[in-house]
This record gives C-alpha cells, structure tokens and sequence, in this order.
C-alpha cells in the first residue's frame, strides 16, 4: 500500500467522524527477548506513517506524560524519593472529575501514588501536586533532553482551567456549547498552551519505552502507570484483541480529544502512537470523534505491519 493512499484512508476516518486530524505513528523497537514481527524483505517498508505529523497541537492532559517522565528522571538522579510523602490539602486543589480532584478531605501519598491517579485517571490534582514537586523548568529541560525542540510546558492544569474560566465569561461552562466561545479559548491556542507535536510526542514514547533517561526500573515503573490508563474508548478501540497489550494517555479540551500511546503485539512488535482531533460539533459526547481515534491509529499500525500480512499470504 502506497503511503498516498494511507492517507487517504487517515483522511477520510476524520472526516466520516466530523473531525479534524493529525497523526504520527512509528516503529519501535521490539520488547526484551522478542523477535519482534517478520520482515521478509528485511526492511519495513514504513518506519514511520504521518498524517500533519509536524502541526502544533495543544496537548492537554497528554502532557502529563512529560510530568510522569520527568519525575522519574529526577528519581533517578537522587533528586526526589517516589515513596516521599505529600499533602494534598482539600483547600485550593486543582479541579476535576477523578481521583483527588473529586475528593473532599485532606490527603497524604506517596509521589508515585500521585503518578498513578495522574495516568490512571487524569487526575488533575495529582498532576500539578507532582508537577509543583518537580517543577515546570524540569519539565521541558526534560524535552529538550530528548531533542524535542516544540515540545514545551507553560503553565500547569489549574491554570489552565483558569483561564478557560476566564475566556468563557460569566456564563460558565455553559457558554463552551458556543463555537464562538471556543474559538477564543487560550486553553486551545497552541502559541499560549502546553504544545507540542504528534511527530514529537511518538519521539517521547519512544525514549519512555526504550528507557533513554532512565534505568529499565523505572522505565517498566512508567509503562506500567500508561497501561492502567481506564479509558478505553479511544485508541483501545482500534485494538479489541485479547494479546494486543496498549499503554497510553489520553487529552481533552473543549472539541480537542487526543491520546498518545503505545501498541504491543504477541509477536513483539511494539508502535508509538499519538492522534490528535478537533470537532467542529462542541457538544462534549461525541462518541465518533472519540473512536476514530482508534480506527486512525489501526490504519497507520497496520500499515507499519505490513510485511507481517505479506508473509502470512504467502503462507496460506
């Protein structure tokens, strides 16, 4: 299959979905003691597949990725303790649906606890409790370790919300139904917000699963936490098979849904995915848009498993 028509086919998954796309998927390198997939012409025809690879994108909860990679790298480094305790006041706690962001009493865990709930389940709370241990600059001194030059961390999620808060005025949430009123939004506005890209963020993937900034201990740690993610409704989706193991992280904003992840085959075979859309429709159940996410990512995968289906052809 000609890379034309992969994306033709990425091309019209967004748009049957009423979306907007972007998309980069790459080659990793198989898991510990695997083969990984037969190649029989000794060279995958496709490394990598792209679909606006390099367009900017606002990442959202996705960025919490770099907040988990960063902390264990510091780990690492004798920098911080992942079994140190930390408070977590009910007062003045970042807001949201999940884990300590829902709770209304006072709280104590440990920093990789906090990691958990943060990959788990979004858990805004958690995230800026560790991002506040670790700092913003850590962060992106962490991207720009792996050479990821628009990769950057600018604000944390509380502020985030803020500003959404702001940009929505005295109608609150209930003006975010108002394309007008999304379209203002900085939260969405890749100059103004955490940013990065789909081509950048399979690159992160990548260095996470290939361990290139910490030991094998903490980078299993780390894939661990991105496959206890309980959302399945997006790049899941794509992998409804029993022996196709996937670790991800997904993003959400006002008509932005996005995950990043990784998608790992019996044979060993292991890809780096990140899809992000954007809905025309403001309405925040948009089940379409949420799957084909999934069906994006199973297009380019298939694609770069490609001598995979040739040698079982030609078996039968």
């Amino acid at each position: 299959m000609a890379v034309t028509e992969i994306q033709d086919r990425l091309g019209s998954a967004f748009a049957d979905a009423g979306v907007s796309g972007v998309l980069h998927a790459r080659t990793l390198r198989p898991s510990p003691g695997a083969a990984g997939p037969p190649d029989p012409s000794g060279e995958a025809p496709f490394p990598e597949i792209g679909y606006e690879p390099d367009q900017l994108v606002c990442t959202a909860s996705v960025h919490k990725v770099c907040v988990l990679l960063t902390a264990h790298r510091l780990a690492a480094e004798g920098r911080l303790r992942l079994t140190e305790r930390i408070d977590c006041r009910a007062a003045g706690r970042t807001v949201g649906s999940t884990g300590l962001s829902a709770m209304l009493d006072d709280v104590r865990m440990s920093a990789r606890d906090l990691a958990y709930l943060m990959m788990a389940v979004s858990d805004n709370a958690a995230a800026d409790l560790l991002l506040e241990r670790v700092g913003l600059d850590e962060v992106n001194r962490t991207t720009r370790l792996l050479g990821l030059e628009r990769t950057l961390a600018v604000e944390n999620f509380a502020a985030a919300q803020a500003g959404m808060r702001d940009d929505a005025g005295p109608a609150g949430a209930g003006a975010l139904a108002d394309p007008a009123v999304v379209s203002r939004l900085r939260a969405l506005d890749p100059a103004r917000s955490n940013r990065s890209t789909p081509r950048e963020l399979t690159r992160l993937l990548g260095a996470l699963w290939h361990d290139e900034l910490c030991s094998p201990e903490h980078g299993e740690a780390m894939r661990r936490l991105m496959s206890l993610q309980v959302w399945p409704h997006r790049l899941a989706s794509g992998f409804p098979f029993d022996d196709v193991g996937l670790a991800g992280k997904t993003g959400t904003l006002p008509t932005l849904r996005a995950e990043v992840g990784v998608v790992e085959y019996p044979d060993g075979g292991r890809y780096a995915v990140a899809v992000f859309t954007r809905a025309a429709d403001t309405a925040h159940v948009l089940p379409a848009a949420d799957s084909v996410i999934g069906t994006a990512a199973r297009i380019a995968v298939d694609a770069l498993r490609a001598p995979v289906r040739a040698t079982v052809r030609r078996v039968r």
